[in-house]
């Protein structure tokens, strides 16, 4: 009995195997007729000249030669400057170029042209009327941005943040030139000076650019400078809350200097204060005195 299990159980394994192997078999044809029909279709296609599935690659970009961004119209141009100039939907004619010292630059078609002294708009207008008098274009567009400020300037010197030039490439005030360059430094006095260039000289104080009216905030012009000197200084020691080395506050009198100190300490008096000023003490300084650059201020003890 245990022979006739043994057999049966043979004969079902090799019934199993026969039946692997026959869907493998039909697996592997099935296989290669979706090979035969991929392939043939890649070539049918081929050489029927139907395009083939692109690949997921980025499309390509047409380089970009200039980079300039949208100017002021009411800027006006000057030698150094470089402008990037094109007719909309005309490539043949996108340049790029240099304003010369003469004030002139090249352009396509059009050879030698007048920029310097003209606002932006003036110059659009005038290279528009040369194009459609000189029968290029009926109708131009043409598009004009300043890609380099060389000609405009405004020097900034003195205790500020990162002294040097700051291009103007608009209308700026005196405040929005001291903030590009960091402002005065903690050491800077609390005014400035605008030489034009003309020669004339304008004080400012500082504190009022923000907050006062709008002609204690002038606008810049090119070849301006402006100078924020050092804050003056005075020293104060003795019965004094904070002595020390301490900025000229404008219109600073003794009174202010000594509470810009943390004011007196409880031993201190107001009536033994001493005020030295070019090596020579003066004394019975009225509180209402000003302060002037160097001062050395003195608080004595009171008399109980």
């Amino acid at each position: 009995m245990p022979r006739v299990v043994k057999q049966h159980e043979g004969e079902r394994s090799m019934s199993l195997i026969r039946s692997l192997k026959s869907k493998i078999a039909e697996a592997s044809k099935t296989a290669s007729l979706i090979m035969v029909l991929l392939f043939g279709s890649a070539a049918l296609a081929h050489a029927q000249g139907v395009p083939s599935i692109p690949s997921q690659q980025a499309p390509a970009t047409a380089a970009q030669p200039f980079s300039a961004v949208p100017t002021d119209d009411a800027y006006v141009l000057g030698a150094g400057d470089v402008l990037t100039v094109d007719v909309l939907g005309r490539a043949e004619f996108r340049t790029q170029a240099q304003i010369q010292t003469d004030g002139t630059l090249q352009l396509p078609f059009l050879g030698t042209v007048k920029a310097a002294e003209m606002s932006v708009l003036k110059f659009r207008e005038t290279v528009r009327d040369a194009l459609r008098k000189g029968g290029y274009y009926a109708d131009p567009i043409v598009n004009i941005a300043v890609s380099n400020y060389a000609s405009r300037y405004v020097i900034v010197l003195g205790d500020v943040g990162r002294p040097g030039m700051v291009p103007v490439d608009r209308n700026y005030r005196v405040s929005e030139i001291l903030a590009q360059v960091g402002g005065p430094r903690d050491t800077g006095s609390d005014y400035l000076t605008l030489r034009r260039a003309t020669g004339e000289e304008i004080k400012l104080d500082i504190r009022n650019l923000a907050t006062g009216t709008l002609d204690q905030d002038p606008f810049v012009k090119p070849g301006d400078k402006l100078y924020v000197p050092k804050a003056e200084t005075f020293y104060i020691y003795g019965q004094i809350a904070r002595p020390g080395t301490l900025k000229i506050d404008t219109d600073m009198d003794l009174r202010r200097a000594i509470a810009s100190a943390g004011g007196l300490t409880t031993m201190g008096s107001e009536k033994r204060v001493k005020v030295i000023r070019d090596g020579k003490e003066i004394k019975k300084y009225a509180l209402s005195g000003p302060i002037k650059n160097g001062d050395v201020i003195h608080v004595g003890e009171r008399f109980f």
